[in-house]
């Protein structure tokens, strides 16, 4: 899954499908792309080039999320875990005040507030010795690779701190699959438009009219492919024609 970010543009969303999980294909889908790139832990991404990775915190605190205590084992003193989840969630406060601002001021406010609350993170880390194997030492460990990737969110303001646009795409579709039954093989899903639908969504287009639309005219663009962006959900001729009318 792959969204566009906060870049003042119109939201896109797309649902790349393919039967194995090797990192060939985000490099074959991301060709010619180049800058910032806001990812889980996935090793495949490692072979992308031109690209910046930014880490998520999301994920990160997932971790010291499921090493956290049982309330029969709550401690008046606050365990690492806690310690842990504590500091992301710090971060993701501050974040939710800087979310409707422009990328430029956004990026000033963060680099005011959030790099003192990373540094005094990185170096609690590395006072923390969970036993091997434990749900602790996943954490520790987790947070330890993550490091180089972490804090390049704060060199643009349009970056996110966590992927969680791809976590949100994910879950309808996880959901929804059981039902979608012409994706029972690769080519049914590879030939699914929920990518047309899920950004048609966002750009608060009403689907169906949308999908009918595009069916519609798709054809008159044969031998006019540059035309194409006549259909995008974000241009003034689709807007005028399928945009979900405002209650009054």
């Amino acid at each position: 899954m792959y969204g566009a970010g906060n870049d003042g543009l119109p939201p896109i969303r797309l649902y790349d499908y393919q039967p194995s999980r090797g990192g060939y294909h985000a490099e074959e889908f991301l060709k010619g792309f180049s800058g910032y790139l806001t990812c889980d832990g996935f090793g495949g991404c490692n072979k992308l080039k031109d690209v910046i990775r930014c880490g998520c915190l999301a994920h990160m605190r997932r971790y010291w999320h499921d090493a956290l205590p049982g309330e029969s084992k709550k401690t008046p003193d606050k365990t690492p875990a806690e310690i842990g989840f504590d500091y992301c969630s710090q971060l993701f406060e501050l974040e939710k005040e800087y979310v409707d601002l422009d990328a430029e001021t956004r990026k000033t406010k963060r680099l005011e507030t959030e790099p003192p609350i990373w540094k005094a993170y990185w170096s609690w880390l590395e006072t923390v010795n969970p036993v091997g194997g434990s749900r602790l030492a996943k954490a520790v460990t987790y947070a330890k690779n993550r490091n180089p990737y972490m804090e390049n969110y704060l060199l643009d303001g349009r970056c996110s701190i966590s992927n969680n646009i791809a976590e949100n795409i994910a879950r309808p579709y996880a959901v929804g699959r059981k039902n979608f039954l012409f994706h029972d093989t690769v080519k049914g899903a590879q030939a699914s438009s929920y990518s047309l639908a899920e950004t048609a969504k966002l750009n608060n287009l009403n689907i169906y009219a949308y999908l009918k639309t595009v069916l519609l005219y798709m054809p008159d663009y044969k031998d006019e492919p540059e035309g194409i962006e006549e259909l995008m959900p974000w241009s003034e001729m689709i807007q005028q024609r399928c945009r979900i009318k405002s209650k009054s």
